[in-house]
């Protein structure tokens, strides 16, 4: 089980909690979900489904999902997850509100998440699948030296085609 607080010089990252649900269910929108396999929850009760799930995993030790919020005011911006960590290859994901945005919120958050991986976890290289229209997203593993991976197209839970890239973040 992981009960932990990562911090960065903007940020708190902390393990996520159905304290966190009106948030997620409000600011996960079908704008956000765009480049993404999930799609929003249609009630609220999705979003505590997904949160309990999240906190059985945590507390499996199989994930680390977390909120990402503002340090200096302790304001919601968004969730990031390190998904199936007793693997050889963890994913990282992670996504912004739409008023997050364009901050550099993303990168920091996964860059302290990487560096937590680095330090605690066996792996050969994290993944980060991105959809390759998200230039945004796609520049987070880019600056962390991820390198450019397998290609392959995937339809989402709402419906549309995503054509995805994952970048593998190798273990130092």
């Amino acid at each position: 089980m992981f009960v932990m607080v990562i911090e960065t010089s903007r940020l708190l990252l902390v393990p996520i909690s159905r304290d966190y649900a009106p948030d997620i269910f409000r600011e996960f929108t079908s704008e956000i979900t765009q480049y993404m396999y999930p799609k929003p929850a249609e009630k609220i009760e999705e979003t505590y489904s997904f949160i309990d799930e999240a906190m059985e995993k945590n507390d499996r030790g199989e994930q680390l999902q977390m909120v990402i919020l503002e340090k200096a005011t302790n304001e919601f911006q968004g969730c990031i997850g390190l998904h199936e960590i007793k693997t050889k290859t963890p994913e990282l994901g992670v996504w912004l509100k739409k008023a997050a945005q364009g901050l550099g919120y993303g990168r920091e958050a996964v860059t302290e998440l990487e560096n937590w991986a680095q330090y605690n976890l066996d792996f050969d290289y994290l993944r980060y699948p991105v959809d390759k229209r998200n230039t945004q997203s796609r520049k987070i593993p880019e600056s962390l030296g991820g390198l450019p991976g397998p290609e392959f197209k995937t339809k989402s839970l709402h419906g549309g085609e995503l054509d995805q890239i994952e970048y593998r973040i190798i273990k130092k």
